[in-house]
């Protein structure tokens, strides 16, 4: 079905007297509608066309407008950083099952559904998604999820 992060193989294999329980099935005895639903924002994120610009919906309109006063600020250059994503973001500091294996996957996944929502929202504009991994695989605010257009 699923990766399952070598960080949580143990978690999973210590359900049900110890037989184990798959991913899914741990989803829906661990999770809650409230997270469902929070991070459906997430997963399936709102993107807006702004003058020349594809951002995230909710952008600070005071930050592009720095950006662009940057003389060698370019499109791509603005939308990449308004549009980045830390990966570690996605839970609260003290979080304490982060793990880098857990952030791979979550970053390539992200990666994809960036890539088919902005596809399916703008079918007339090319667009590059980037999951950039840290060659330190413990600098975790390094995994970053980010898009422009091409």
């Amino acid at each position: 079905m699923t990766d399952i992060p070598e960080s949580m193989k143990s978690e999973l294999a210590n359900w049900n007297d110890d037989r184990g329980i798959d991913l899914s099935d741990w989803t829906a005895c661990s999770g809650n509608f409230s997270l469902a639903v929070g991070y459906s924002e997430i997963f399936w994120p709102r993107f807006v066309a702004f003058e020349k610009y594809v951002l995230m919906e909710g952008f600070g309109l005071e930050g592009l407008r720095s950006f662009e006063r940057d003389p060698e600020a370019t499109r791509q250059s603005i939308e990449s950083v308004m549009n980045h994503l830390h990966i570690a973001d996605l839970q609260h500091d003290a979080c304490s099952d982060i793990a880098a294996d857990k952030l791979i996957i979550l970053g390539e996944r992200l990666c994809e559904i960036y890539s088919a929502k902005l596809a399916w929202q703008f079918p007339d504009r090319r667009f590059v998604v980037e999951f950039a991994q840290p060659e330190n695989r413990e600098e975790f605010e390094d995994y970053q999820l980010s898009f422009f257009q091409a």
